[in-house]
């Protein structure tokens, strides 16, 4: 069982943590590319964007998970569904031989894993929570 801190385990502390990082980071590389740093290989404009505005929702997932574990589960699960949804998108492109790079999709492929491991791992750290009777969850 995970050790509590302020009645949040540690797992749930972490996630945090991570979805914060992630946001600041995806926040710092969306916004420096948009601010004219080249990335040193062709930029999608369409999925920068999602990028750069999902950085914006990994920061919401972070504080909502701080929040409440189930909130911070329910954004984690969306986030992924979303990554997931334009990982295929971006796949198909750079597929067909469209205007997308490797550096794209393998980008987007990090992203999609990262997110289903947090939102596996807030999922998990609710089902915790539930069974130890904390309402605040």
């Amino acid at each position: 069982m995970a050790t509590k801190r302020a009645g949040r385990s540690r797992t749930q502390q972490l996630s945090v943590v991570i979805a914060l990082l992630f946001g600041l980071a995806t926040l710092g590389a969306g916004g420096g590319v948009l601010a004219g740093r080249d990335p040193g290989y062709v930029v999608y404009q369409p999925l920068l964007m999602f990028n750069t505005l999902m950085g914006v929702g990994y920061m919401a997932a972070g504080f909502l998970a701080w929040r409440h574990v189930r909130s911070g589960r329910n954004a984690s699960a969306l986030i992924f569904a979303l990554n997931l949804l334009v990982l295929g998108g971006v796949s198909y492109r750079y597929r067909t031989g469209s205007d997308v790079a490797i550096d794209s999709v393998r980008a987007m492929i990090f992203r999609t894993v990262v997110w289903l491991a947090l939102a596996s791992v807030l999922a998990w750290a609710s089902r915790e929570a539930a069974g130890s009777g904390d309402r605040r969850r």
